[in-house]
């Protein structure tokens, strides 16, 4: 018995184990679901800043009426009347920050996938979304400490 090998129709034309695709179209079809897999994970991403976004801005009204009930319980307590004052502009603050972070996510999520669309890849900044909320956070924070401390 002389058996001898099948002709190879060279690199890139072998067939997949019984799929009846050569290798190109295995890799053509990975690369476009690689493609998709990225096109959700930025939407997940986008998603998970929106709740933070929409989180800030529900804590930031929460405070707020939170202090305003206090005030309408008890009017003649001038501390309550001032911690009001204070989680105004904490709470206005919050309210900016979570929507500043939704609009940037949504900027970053359309830039991601107009680069996706044209064949680029998405890129990686520098200064992160995430960073850049967190100083803000941060900035909100000691300054609402430094003037519940102060007056």
């Amino acid at each position: 018995m002389n058996e001898t090998p099948a002709p190879s129709a060279g690199p890139g034309a072998a067939q997949a184990e019984g799929t009846g695709k050569d290798a190109l179209g295995l890799a053509l079809d990975r690369t476009t679901l690689a493609s998709y897999r990225v096109k959700l994970a930025l939407d997940r991403t986008t998603l998970a800043w929106i709740r933070t976004g929409l989180t800030m801005a529900t804590f930031g009204f929460g405070l707020v009426a939170f202090f305003r009930t206090l005030v309408e319980e008890h009017p003649e307590n001038t501390e309550a009347a001032r911690f009001h004052e204070g989680a105004i502009k904490m709470g206005l603050a919050l309210l900016f920050l979570g929507i500043i972070a939704t609009v940037l996510a949504g900027v970053s999520h359309w830039s991601a996938l107009r680069r996706l669309r044209h064949g680029e890849a998405p890129t990686v900044t520098y200064w992160a979304l995430s960073l850049t909320v967190a100083v803000l956070m941060s900035c909100i924070g000691l300054a609402g400490l430094y003037f519940l401390l102060t007056r």
